[in-house]
């Protein structure tokens, strides 16, 4: 999907003399989304800072979009329905594409459950722009986890629409890289970071 694609005739895109390419060559790198999907639990988070963090001292320019934290401004007001689920990767894939044509490599660390959430965020970030990474962690574990109590309160039925407990995670059939729990989060990071100098985003 184009950044100039509007169903409203009245809006028109206006062109700007400095484009996508000029922005990734001063930061000598091509902007991209790394989707990390997972249950509430799996390690998204963890993987997501510590990938930031040895990708700023490698110099490159990053921004980490996390799931809890984007409900507290952009995706303020939402809830947890399919209906309200779907908003919140539609702003956030919106917010995340618009990183990505100033060149920044985007580190989105989302649940996204369902296949459709994934593929809609595909669509509108681009596919050649979208690197979606999931964090497979059993259900189990990530419930043993459990360090802000959700499961536990979800479980006893204090909470409804509940990833995992009575709303369903569909796994990703196809992800860009597939990373197992067993994996220490350091392991996992040098994954991602293998993946993105072979796709070209940051030099080798």
């Amino acid at each position: 999907m184009s950044l100039k694609d509007h169903s409203n005739p009245c809006v028109v895109w206006h062109e700007h003399k400095i484009k996508r390419s000029g922005r990734e060559k001063l930061k000598n790198q091509k902007g991209c989304v790394l989707w990390l999907t997972g249950l509430s639990g799996c390690g998204k988070s963890t993987i997501a800072n510590m990938l930031e963090e040895i990708l700023n001292t490698k110099g490159s320019h990053t921004y980490l979009l996390d799931g809890d934290n984007i409900r507290h401004g952009l995706s303020r007001g939402l809830e947890f329905s399919d209906e309200d689920r779907m908003e919140n990767i539609r702003r956030v894939a919106e917010a995340a594409r618009l990183f990505v044509d100033a060149g920044i490599i985007v580190i989105a660390s989302f649940i996204s459950p369902l296949r459709k959430h994934r593929q809609a965020a595909r669509e509108i970030i681009g596919s050649g722009d979208f690197v979606e990474i999931f964090i497979d962690t059993p259900f189990h574990e990530c419930v043993k986890r459990d360090a802000k109590g959700w499961y536990k309160r979800a479980l006893n039925g204090e909470i409804e629409n509940y990833t995992g407990v009575d709303s369903p995670y569909e796994k990703p059939e196809n992800p860009d890289l597939h990373i197992n729990t067993g994996k220490a989060a350091e392991e996992a990071v040098e994954m991602v970071v293998t993946v993105l100098k072979d796709k070209g985003y940051i030099l080798k």
